[in-house]
């Protein structure tokens, strides 16, 4: 969707503060946000691609001025109201109002390791050969979704170069929207910056995403 998340391209928000690699919290609020997340999904109760979506849905403004974890919090009390798992009354008061909501799992202590160490792959068997192959001219095609997408806004509708075939993976479009994973092949995409940018663009640079097939058609 065209929402507050996708900022690719867009200007006027300041410069990026870096920060060194390990520094990944500012309070420990968000250390419990973080584990509070994770432990969630692996409930089975949503996909990853509907986490993100919830998280890019919230109003513009409220994404804006919202700190990363407080999004992911955000995120996290619109999926869990959504499936039942509590009210907005218990949200908006923080306190049960009503008998807990089933689960089909629960991440206990002594599994954390491994179950991050396992990870959650989304590689899948490919259903149909790929319809591209490394060198050939393609473009990304022009869509304005209203629901999830992993084509960013400032590459769509433009012309690029197959880098990489990487394999099918599920699609994060329909996933996020119980529509099953539905895999498709993806594809390393290479655009000159110019063509992203225009002339203004510095010479010789390029960007490289990672395009699902159904983003792309042959230029």
């Amino acid at each position: 969707m065209n929402g507050a998340q996708d900022l690719g391209g867009m200007m006027g928000f300041g410069a990026i503060a870096t920060e060194p690699e390990d520094h990944r919290f500012h309070a420990e609020w968000e250390k419990r946000a973080m584990g509070l997340t994770i432990a969630m999904g692996a409930t089975g109760s949503w996909s990853i691609d509907a986490s993100r979506h919830a998280r890019e849905s919230l109003d513009p403004a409220d994404y804006l001025s919202s700190s990363y974890y407080e999004i992911w919090i955000k995120g996290l009390e619109r999926l869990s109201v959504a499936q039942g798992l509590v009210t907005q009354e218990e949200v908006d008061h923080g306190r049960v109002a009503t008998a807990p909501a089933p689960i089909k799992r629960v991440l206990r202590r002594d599994d954390v390791a491994a179950v991050l160490a396992r990870g959650s792959p989304c590689d899948r068997p490919a259903t149909a050969a790929a319809v591209f192959k490394p060198g050939d001219q393609v473009r990304t095609r022009n869509i304005n979704p209203m629901g999830h997408t992993r084509l960013p806004r400032y590459a769509r509708a433009k012309k690029g170069v197959i880098d990489r075939v990487h394999g099918a993976f599920v699609f994060p479009d329909a996933n996020a929207h119980g529509g099953g994973e539905q895999p498709q092949w993806v594809y390393t995409v290479r655009f000159s910056a110019r063509q992203l940018w225009g002339e203004a663009a510095e010479a010789g640079h390029s960007v490289s995403i990672d395009a699902w097939e159904s983003y792309l058609e042959r230029a």
